[in-house]
């Protein structure tokens, strides 16, 4: 297993993460073939349930060790980060067993908060059975995620990467091969068909921690776990431990929670405002599944970028903080910022631009669903700053600032919800818009907050990074711009998958093509990478090209 720096962690968790919403983007458009509106719908509270647990058993411990295990090993004290690893696994094994418990006791009752005495769609008793089947991954994914957390304090970022993709290889596996049985071959309902889909999590959870516990076994001396203790080491004790990644963890829990409560207040409320506000229960069903589940897949695609840039910067922040080497801090924080603008504008801004295509090809032509994917999309970029925000002040021990903007945003967001869909009502726009637009605005606010409080704290200067920001922006709206051109002759909407594939393929081409001529040519790349990056990647290209 190899050790990686910042930016090539930042690259290979980020491939391993689009790897693996690519493919669970592909198989979302049999799966929705097979199981329908209603059964999406179902399918989408399940995981919005699960996640929400999930992120209260597995959020801060796995974090934490990543955290502490690359402090330790900035130290040397390979002894005390093994028993740290132990320490951590046995916290997350009560987590998790009390997680599964609630989730499974408690699944009527949380069914009856989603849906209510809302008619015409899923009962409760098909919501509870879904939650109660997909409770049992919480048994395995807390371990999962922690025995990659050890990896990732480590600054081993490809044996997680690669367990990513498998764990989401046999999951889709069994989502599709479970549907279709269930209700193809032998005929069972549909909400059946969704709980077997839903069980998948539970064996790629399985099937993934073998390979990363086969993985750490196999490298026991690479990893240093035998190493006996130092002098040094000698004071801390396992209560030290404990404190330690309890210190570090609860903030994470608390955040994770937050951010969960936050999509959740979605699930509660959409449905039923849209309902009092006029709107089908077919409609509301279907805007929440848009918004909370196949929107929120297509959304993936941005937020990985962010969820890459995140797994390689919490341990090159870490390190960095606790031998107090702020320049190195500054910096790490301000390239994060500068990739993250690089590809995350021009992707949600072209994915927005050729909506009507995207979501024709994954799950078919429906103008509704489309125009309310293509505002979606769009706020993942202020969201992908709040992520990478919250994580990087977490790193820097700054626990309250980001409380106080989760806590601020969740407040904000419970008060304006639902008056916020009447206002676009009373504005002569469509209500489901609302909650989007809401989104888009506390995600901004709450960005630059910690922006600020980073800057407080660490000194660092954003002139760079706004500079960065600025460029891409400019290049961007160079390529829609082109782009609006060639729609003006060649429309990108289609009823056809295979046209839209057509479109995807060729818009997709040209937006990158004009982007990254227009980004070389205004050096927004070398301002990031360096004056040297280019040269080099043509350098090793052309020595590729000599030895053919």
């Amino acid at each position: 297993m190899k050790k990686t720096g910042f930016l090539a962690g930042a690259a290979i968790s980020t491939f391993g993460i689009v790897i693996c919403k690519i493919i669970g983007l592909l198989y979302v458009i049999p799966f929705y073939a097979i199981i329908g509106v209603q059964g999406g719908a179902l399918y989408s509270y399940a995981y919005s349930i699960y996640n929400m647990f999930l992120n209260l058993a597995t959020s801060g411990i796995p974090v934490a060790m990543s955290k502490v295990i690359s402090e330790y090993n900035a130290k040397g004290f390979y002894n005390t980060k093994e028993r740290t690893f132990k320490v951590g696994l046995k916290i997350i094994s009560v987590l998790g067993v009390l997680s599964f418990l609630v989730l499974f006791i408690f699944a009527p009752q949380i069914a009856y908060l989603i849906i209510g005495d809302v008619k015409g769609g899923n009962s409760i008793e098909d919501v509870a059975m879904v939650i109660r089947v997909i409770s049992t991954a919480i048994l395995i994914v807390p371990f999962l995620s922690v025995s990659k957390g050890y990896l990732q304090g480590h600054k081993i970022m490809t044996t997680s990467s690669v367990a990513n993709i498998l764990e989401q290889i046999v999951r889709v596996i069994v989502i599709l091969a479970g549907s279709f049985f269930a209700l193809k071959v032998f005929h069972l309902s549909t909400n059946t068909a969704v709980g077997v889909a839903v069980f998948g999590a539970t064996v790629g959870a399985i099937a993934a921690y073998f390979y990363v516990a086969g993985k750490i076994k196999k490298n026991k001396k690479e990893l240093h776990r035998d190493e006996k203790m130092r002098s040094e080491e000698n004071h801390i004790t396992h209560k030290d431990i404990v404190k330690k990644i309890i210190f570090y963890a609860l903030p994470f829990v608390v955040i994770s929670v937050l951010q969960s409560a936050f999509t959740m207040v979605d699930v509660f409320t959409v449905v039923k405002a849209l309902s009092s506000l006029g709107y089908t229960t077919a409609i509301s069903e279907n805007v929440i599944s848009v918004i909370s589940t196949w929107g929120s897949k297509l959304n993936m695609i941005v937020m990985s970028i962010a969820t890459g840039i995140i797994t390689s910067l919490i341990p090159a922040i870490a390190s960095a903080y606790a031998i107090k080497n702020f320049k190195e801090v500054n910096g790490k924080i301000t390239q994060a910022i500068q990739v993250l603008f690089l590809v995350t504008i021009p992707l949600s801004a072209g994915i927005s631009f050729m909506a009507g295509s995207v979501w024709t090809v994954f799950y078919g032509y429906n103008e509704l669903n489309t125009s309310i994917f293509a505002l979606l999309i769009l706020s993942q970029i202020p969201l992908s700053l709040f992520t990478v925000m919250i994580n990087t002040n977490q790193t820097l021990n700054n626990t309250k600032d980001s409380i106080i903007a989760l806590v601020g945003s969740l407040i904000v967001k419970i008060c304006l919800n639902v008056p916020f869909m009447h206002l676009f009502i009373h504005l002569g726009l469509e209500a489901y818009y609302a909650t989007i637009t809401l989104n888009i605005l506390i995600d901004t606010s709450a960005s630059l907050y910690l922006l600020y409080r980073i800057k407080q704290k660490t000194g660092i200067n954003y002139f760079k990074a706004f500079k960065s920001f600025l460029k891409t922006v400019l290049c961007t709206l160079i390529m829609i711009v082109s782009l609006s051109i060639i729609n003006l002759f060649i429309p990108n909407v289609s009823e056809s998958r295979f046209i839209s594939i057509l479109f995807i393929i060729l818009y997709g081409a040209i937006g990158i093509l004009i982007y990254f001529f227009v980004a070389y040519k205004s050096k927004t790349i070398s301002d990031i990478f360096g004056p040297n990056f280019i040269t080099s990647i043509k350098q090793k290209f052309l020595v590729k090209v000599d030895k053919k």
